[in-house]
């Protein structure tokens, strides 16, 4: 089964590096977003099987987007793995009270990690 993704981070060298590794490990990346506004345009055009997003957009939060889009009627049943390049540690208790999936270091980002999650709901390490 194909699995599609859409990346919401706002570093567009890390948007690029993570789209290819993406793509060689067998997960089709649909669309990146930069921000907020433009990642629940594009899930609710696109309504892909999961969509990563960065805890830190710039001066925007990944955590309320991640509770924006699972309230959001054009993307019914999202599936949001946070990701970051800090360890979940550092973010306390707020990844765990987010709606999100689970949580993925972006150091430990593959199609193998993002099929674990999507499989048993439970966060990799990192």
């Amino acid at each position: 089964m194909t699995i599609s993704c859409l990346i919401v981070d706002d570093n567009d060298r890390f948007l690029n590096a993570a789209g290819a590794l993406l793509e060689r490990d067998g997960i089709t990346v649909v669309a990146v977003a930069t921000n907020s506004a433009e990642a629940l345009r594009r899930a609710g055009e696109l309504r892909p099987d999961v969509l990563l997003v960065d805890v830190e957009l710039g001066h925007e939060s990944g955590l309320d987007l991640t509770r924006r889009l699972m309230a959001a009627a054009s993307v019914p049943q999202a599936r949001v793995i946070l990701m970051s390049a800090h360890s979940e540690d550092d973010f306390g208790g707020l990844i765990d009270a987010s709606p999100a999936l689970g949580f993925l270091a972006k150091a430990r980002l593959s199609g193998g990690a993002i099929r674990r999650l999507l499989g048993d709901g439970h966060r990799v390490p990192g």
